[in-house]
């Protein structure tokens, strides 16, 4: 874990020589857990900024934090590259000052800037987020295992009775039981399934089908999954929904290599929708696109010309009316696609070489 901070310090300080700004303030959930090798600053999970803040200059990489926060980041999060800098948690004046001080007032960059003395971070910066070293890679298959296991549990125990809010909240309770961020849990049951692509839990009972989808954060990485349960048989129509969905998911996946832009991948669905007679469907819901310490670091649209490349995380969501198939997967060395979240127990079909999932009938 030192040693990929160490190379992150360094891709930073490469940042501050090239930009001649004095230091780098990264506030987000997502660029904390980046930059610290996988530490968490969340404690309201739905914020997009944490309880501490990662500042990093050309001498010195500092955790600044209040001292409500301190002694745990230090016990159990932080890698011992990093100072922590402690103000009291009423005095957030005191942080800046401090700040004030380690940059001599000069400039600075943020994911997040708040003053006039803040600019964006620069693209290449980002870029580096977005590609995954080996040992973050090792992160992510833990985190996907977990959450695919997870998903796999909870389908089986699923009963007809159940309500939406209780589907959901099983599959939040067995991601916290791995140790993961239940970052969203959403489900449609039979009646809601057709009507809405992104079905929040309600309190209506599941009957006789039901999707859930996970995005399920650990390391500050997401891994992006859908699956069905049914009791009793889907019918031919809805059978061959699902089957559409994992026809025209192949087209996307064999599409991510290095050097294809996403605005390709967009324009290679829409022509596979259009293939299997749903032309409208690339308009009822967004696609997907690169994942990583975002659900979605990246939505692929018809303009995105953001390249893929080797240790990028893609999650495409292709859907229809009452289908939908997902996966996170990484482009490995040789242009291969490796599946974060597969679970060789759930039911499973092969697609074009690939182990796809398919409704789990209980």
């Amino acid at each position: 874990m030192n040693e990929e901070v160490s190379k992150k310090l360094e891709l930073i300080r490469q940042i501050l020589r090239e930009t001649e700004v004095q230091a780098v303030r990264l506030r987000g959930t997502d660029w904390f857990a980046w930059a610290t090798a996988g530490a968490s600053n969340t404690v309201l999970l739905t914020a997009e900024t944490g309880v501490a803040e990662v500042l990093v200059t050309t001498e010195d990489a500092w955790v600044l934090t209040d001292e409500i926060e301190a002694q745990r980041l230090k016990d159990e999060e932080l890698p011992a590259n990093f100072k922590v800098h402690v103000n009291p948690w009423a005095d957030g004046a005191t942080r800046e000052s401090f700040v004030r001080d380690a940059t001599g007032g000069g400039k600075t960059i943020s994911d997040r800037p708040i003053s006039n003395l803040e600019q964006p971070l620069p693209p290449s910066l980002q870029s580096h987020k977005r590609v995954m070293m080996s040992s973050e890679l090792e992160r992510y298959r833990q985190v996907g295992e977990k959450a695919s296991l997870a998903m796999t549990e909870v389908l089986k125990a699923a009963k007809p009775t159940w309500t939406e809010y209780q589907l959901a909240g099983a599959g939040a309770e067995a991601l916290w039981a791995k140790g993961l961020h239940p970052a969203l849990t959403l489900v449609a049951g039979d009646r809601r399934l057709p009507l809405y692509r992104h079905a929040t839990a309600t309190a209506e009972q599941i009957g006789r089908q039901a999707m859930l989808v996970f995005c399920a954060r650990g390391y500050g990485l997401y891994a992006n999954l859908t699956r069905f349960v049914c009791f009793g048989k889907l019918s031919d129509e809805q059978a061959e929904l699902h089957s559409h969905v994992r026809q025209i998911e192949a087209v996307v996946l064999n599409l991510c290599q290095p050097g294809t832009t996403l605005d390709a991948v967009y324009h290679a669905l829409a022509g596979a929708y259009e293939q299997h007679g749903f032309p409208n469907a690339i308009r009822e819901h967004h696609q997907g696109g690169t994942t990583g310490y975002l659900a979605r670091e990246i939505v692929a649209n018809p303009s995105t010309t953001d390249t893929l490349a080797e240790g990028i995380a893609v999650a495409w969501n292709p859907s229809l009316t009452g289908a939908k198939i997902e996966d996170t997967f990484v482009i490995l060395k040789d242009g291969k696609l490796e599946n974060l979240t597969f679970d060789p127990n759930f039911p499973n079909v092969e697609v074009e070489g690939r182990l796809r999932p398919v409704p789990l009938y209980n």
